[in-house]
């Protein structure tokens, strides 16, 4: 460290420089570099990671030269969600130059990091066929229940609209997919292949045009945005503790909201050894069929039904104003049978409609009553 001294107006000025010469050699360790309340010391105290290579172990061969780590891969790719990195060739260059993230990956200064290339090739390939990721996550729910955390017993369900890296305008009638894109396989026969990989119990209604960059994605709207391309990310969240315990992408459709709610509920009780006692959620999934799912595993549903909500500041009769008779398939408000069915809804939901002569007439009656009292 030099030191200057200026002289300035005839008053001495103590001005230190810091002297940029690299040392040849540094003595430290990098357990001591990194802070006790860091998030990653806080993972790596209480996560294990060691059920990796038991799950991959079928995914190697027993010959040739030994691989790279699937821990490592795991690892250098958890960080990068954590901190919002989504390049990989930026994760990578990014690792070179912070200690705590060589520290949680257990790469010291004079290992090589992984090229770029390997993780996509085993995060479309051994990861993807192995589940890693979902069992990840559950290991992680499962401490959070383990220590008290989570107790699981009321919840709450919502879905996200997540936009696609895909322009509107790369939208084309789907038939010309196969043309446009170059592919060898046919559409029908991919969506053939995508419907087997990922069941679902009710079809999912095709959009007569379909994206050349993303054809998975769904043109849609929520919440009152403009229409957009993209996906719904599905959450099932502990009440008290703000802890997501289930997560599910589906395409951008309402209906698909419900089916992801029963799939996460179903495989969290799985997990649990019970169902919880109540889910909370927003009008979307206020459906009769949703509702007899929850009525079923005796879980207590708050939520707004949908019909209770297109009744908002609505001065007519609301269903509790009405009897149903089974025997007429009718309903009937005091002596007179005036709503008709109109269609079903897999035979837990009805729709009646009155007429506007028989709606007119009941209110006359009711306001001649309500004038004579």
């Amino acid at each position: 460290m030099l030191c200057l001294i200026l002289i300035v107006g005839g008053l001495l000025t103590m001005m230190g420089q810091h002297d940029r010469s690299e040392a040849l050699f540094y003595y430290f360790r990098l357990e001591d570099q990194i802070p006790e309340t860091h998030l990653l010391r806080l993972i790596e105290k209480h996560i294990s990671f060691a059920f990796v290579r038991e799950k991959l172990k079928a995914s190697y061969s027993e010959t040739g030269r030994p691989s790279i780590d699937p821990e490592l891969l795991l690892r250098i790719l958890l960080i990068g969600y954590l901190y919002g990195i989504t390049s990989e060739r930026k994760l990578v260059e990014e690792l070179r130059m912070h200690l705590a993230w060589r520290w949680f990956t257990g790469l010291g200064f004079d290992q090589e990091i992984p090229h770029h290339s390997t993780f996509s090739k085993n995060r479309h390939g051994r990861f993807q066929e192995s589940n890693l990721f979902e069992e990840l996550f559950e290991q992680i729910v499962r401490r959070c229940v383990e220590v008290g955390l989570v107790q699981g017993q009321h919840l709450s369900v919502d879905g996200s609209f997540v936009e696609a890296n895909a322009a509107k305008e790369s939208r084309i009638p789907r038939e010309q997919l196969a043309e446009v894109a170059q592919v060898n396989q046919t559409v029908r026969q991919y969506l053939v292949e995508l419907e087997q990989q990922n069941p679902t119990e009710e079809p999912v209604h095709e959009q007569a045009q379909v994206s050349t960059t993303d054809p998975d994605s769904t043109y849609a709207t929520k919440g009152g945005t403009p229409a957009r391309l993209g996906y719904y990310d599905n959450y099932l969240i502990d009440n008290p503790s703000c802890v997501i315990v289930g997560v599910q992408a589906t395409a951008a459709r309402m209906s698909q909201e419900t089916v992801a709610a029963q799939d996460m509920l179903t495989r969290f009780a799985q997990s649990q050894g019970r169902e919880p006692e109540s889910v909370a959620a927003d009008t979307t999934y206020g459906n009769g069929e949703f509702l007899q799912w929850l009525a079923d595993r005796s879980i207590t549903p708050y939520m707004r039904t949908r019909d209770s909500a297109l009744r908002k500041n609505n001065p007519g009769y609301g269903p509790e104003r009405f009897t149903y008779q089974p025997e007429t398939t009718r309903n009937q408000r005091g002596t007179r049978q005036f709503l008709h069915n109109l269609r079903g809804n897999k035979g837990t939901n009805q729709t009646d409609k009155a007429s506007a002569t028989d709606c007119s007439e009941e209110i006359g009656e009711s306001g001649a009553q309500s004038g004579a009292q």
